[in-house]
């Protein structure tokens, strides 16, 4: 997971371009590039990384739905897909009602209804050239594109409660997580996702969850928990997250992380895969009293991250 620096505005963009190339020089799969409310645009995240990568695919978790009308997402979309040559998978969300509601002025109302609608659209546009004929109670749309012909684009959705994961097993490849534990994720997510795929006929789905990642000695976990819950505890209060918390034992996103010693780690990630998760997104939580320490920190939980992908 890699994302801008809050208040680094002259070496953002180095930054983020950094991030994604290490993360493809370490053999990671993926890159996931989260939509943060007051700072970098996702998809133009997305088109710099392309553009400075071969391999790696580069996901986005997740780009909120309510303020982009559809065609012009996937306009933006498709276009970022050809610089990225395929390598694009779209998360999208419906947010939250304190980001949508009151900090963009705009109605949050019947999410699932709206995801539902929106994929009527992208179903059609970012499946090749032509032209997108819809018609539903959100949306009358008759437009043609022809952006590109790398096609189809995978997509994901942040899909938490039951009906959103239904939607997501039956129309898209799967789903995007963040505050979701083991339990969660094994007797919740993935047996609902999973049943409304077979149903549909499509293969088995994604499932993408976030983790923060901390490698520490034994008696630093408590100093990791702790800086984890202060500068990534800011979704907690939002009722969405506290509904997908009460499916599992997490109570707080430092109950997430995966801290302490390589084989404590090792321990944590497959607790997830065991629940059925396909895919982790780590975010690195460093640890220190000063600057140096923090950047120690954190180049020996990238090194270790590093060695386990290549050692698949």
């Amino acid at each position: 997971m890699v994302g801008p620096e809050r208040g680094r505005y002259s070496t953002k963009v180095d930054r983020l371009v950094a991030d994604a190339r290490w993360a493809e020089d370490a053999g990671m799969d993926t890159v996931w590039v989260p939509q943060v409310p007051d700072d970098f645009d996702a998809l133009t995240a997305v088109a710099m990384i392309g553009a400075n990568t071969s391999r790696i695919e580069i996901g986005t978790a997740v780009v909120p739905i309510q303020p982009r009308h559809p065609i012009a997402l996937a306009q933006q979309v498709l276009s970022v897909q050809a610089v990225c040559e395929g390598r694009l998978t779209l998360g999208l969300g419906v947010s939250h009602h304190w980001i949508i509601e009151e900090m963009l002025g705009l109605p949050y109302e019947r999410p699932l209804a709206t995801m539902r609608a929106y994929l009527d659209v992208l179903d059609q546009a970012l499946s090749g050239p032509g032209t997108v004929d819809v018609e539903n109670e959100f949306f009358a749309i008759h437009q043609p594109l022809a952006i590109t012909d790398v096609v189809p684009t995978p997509v994901m959705l942040a899909a938490l409660g039951p009906k959103m994961l239904e939607l997501a097993g039956s129309r898209t490849d799967g789903t995007i997580l963040w505050m979701a534990d083991e339990r969660a994720i094994g007797s919740h997510i993935a047996p609902t996702l999973t049943a409304a795929a077979e149903a549909a006929g499509r293969p088995a789905p994604r499932i993408q969850a976030g983790i923060p990642v901390c490698l520490c000695a034994d008696d630093e976990v408590d100093a990791a928990v702790a800086r984890t819950n202060r500068i990534l505890s800011e979704a907690e209060v939002s009722p969405n997250y506290q509904k997908l918390l009460d499916q599992g034992d997490a109570t707080t996103v430092g109950d997430l992380l995966a801290a302490g010693t390589e084989a404590s780690i090792e321990k944590r990630i497959q607790s997830f895969a065991d629940a059925g998760t396909t895919d982790l997104s780590f975010r690195v939580v460093p640890i220190g009293e000063n600057r140096d320490e923090l950047i120690a920190s954190s180049k020996r939980t990238r090194a270790f991250l590093a060695s386990l992908a290549s050692s698949r």
